[in-house]
């Protein structure tokens, strides 16, 4: 069976609830052999480090750009404190989910970016890789990331990319591998699918973002929402059949998709490794 890596779900989610155990064990069965659990601020630092010690998964620790309007200065020197008091758990693979967000409104955009900066700092401080969120703000993602490189070439992903294949080539020669999850699976996302189909592939990891980022066969239209159609819930066991879709774009087989991004997520997540490699750090089955 081919070996897959979620390198960015949400598995601590409220919309998985007391079901998260079979969902996990789901997406084990169908291949997922490790998610990546990252936090979005200080409050589920905790929840998303227990959830990946009980999970035999990964997680990262950071502030999300969207929950930055209620953050504090004293969320920063937490984050700083749990980073160098987790430091050398196996299980914390990068700081994240950190990055920018231009397309919610209502954001204070110097607030987000000293956030960003201050965080990846800390990445730098701690020598560990970044799951970056760069929701139309890569170029102003790139700008942070070099002006805090300190002579370093840097590890990590950027996050449910969307960008132009300029902006692409520009993340992956600074050293990130690019996050592709349900939206390349929308035969509408011309420049997506294009991006997955010819984008160097070790430059390629998958993800799923569960719940969000809904692929076709579970999205639900506005129209079919107001007709009282719930919306579908993405979980760690859609990924195998988005890697087929990329798979497909590239005319490639699945099996070599997964053994090549697996290898990418390792190379951008290298305490992935060890997870991997151990049976402590494969899932648990409900």
């Amino acid at each position: 069976m081919a070996v897959f890596v979620d390198t960015h779900c949400h598995l601590d989610a409220p919309e998985f609830g007391a079901e998260m155990p079979v969902i996990r064990a789901r997406a084990a069965e169908r291949g997922v052999a490790l998610c990546v659990i990252p936090a979005v601020a200080a409050f589920n630092f905790a929840t998303v480090r227990e959830l990946a010690r009980v999970q035999g998964d990964a997680y990262a620790l950071g502030i999300h750009p969207l929950c930055t309007g209620n953050a504090q200065e004293a969320d920063l020197e937490t984050l700083d404190a749990e980073l160098s008091a987790r430091h050398g758990d196996a299980r914390l693979v990068a700081v994240g989910e950190i990055g920018l967000d231009y397309f919610v409104t209502g954001l204070d955009s110097a607030k987000q970016e000293h956030f960003f900066h201050t965080q990846l700092q800390l990445a730098r401080k701690y020598d560990l890789p970044v799951l970056i969120h760069v929701r139309r703000s890569v170029d102003k993602v790139l700008k942070h990331l070099r002006q805090t490189a300190s002579g370093r070439p840097w590890q990590g992903i950027a996050h449910a990319f969307n960008g132009s294949e300029q902006q692409a080539h520009a993340c992956i020669d600074i050293g990130l591998k690019l996050g592709f999850g349900g939206a390349v699976t929308f035969d509408r996302a011309l420049q997506l699918r294009r991006l997955a189909a010819t984008l160097p592939l070790a430059s390629i990891v998958m993800e799923t973002d569960a719940p969000d980022i809904q692929p076709h066969w579970i999205y639900r239209t506005q129209a079919e929402r107001a007709a009282g159609e719930p919306q579908g819930r993405n979980e760690p066991g859609e990924l195998p059949r988005i890697a087929e879709v990329v798979a497909q774009l590239r005319g490639i087989g699945v099996d070599e998709l997964a053994e090549t991004t697996t290898r990418n997520a390792l190379e951008a997540l290298p305490r992935l490794e060890s997870l991997l490699s151990t049976s402590e750090g494969r899932p648990h089955h409900a």
